[in-house]
């Protein structure tokens, strides 16, 4: 019988069919979702995105995400709360976005996809 973890990657595979995961040595997965849409002022089109689910999962909340090390917002500028952060325990460049939940995270409704949800929404917001 699959895991919590694989029943969730196989539903965020249904919205973003070209998921990829890796297990790093600590146990963490990195899961990454190449070709994420963008709006308008961004100085790409779209990116890739990738977050840590930590061994404890889905006790364990998600937190933060890394987009393509060159994103920026169309003026150049860097975004708010990120930094050039190379993704843990690989040697992938990669933009780091401190992001949080704004409210308790719930095990028992919270998915790989609405983590999704939330960086969608942070994407959303050009700044």
């Amino acid at each position: 019988m699959p895991g919590v973890l694989d029943m969730q990657l196989e539903q965020l595979r249904e919205r973003f069919a070209d998921v990829q995961t890796r297990q790093l040595p600590s146990g963490t997965t990195l899961v990454t979702v190449p070709g994420l849409r963008l709006p308008e002022g961004w100085s790409r089109s779209s990116t890739t995105i990738r977050f840590i689910v930590p061994p404890g999962y889905p006790f364990a909340q998600l937190d933060c995400f890394w987009a393509d090390p060159d994103l920026l917002l169309a003026h150049g500028g860097p975004p708010q709360n990120s930094a050039q952060t190379p993704v843990p325990e690989t040697v992938e460049p990669a933009t780091w976005f401190s992001w949080h939940l704004t409210g308790p995270w719930n095990p028992n409704r919270d998915t790989l996809s609405t983590w999704m949800n939330v960086i969608i929404d942070r994407m959303r917001q050009v700044q």
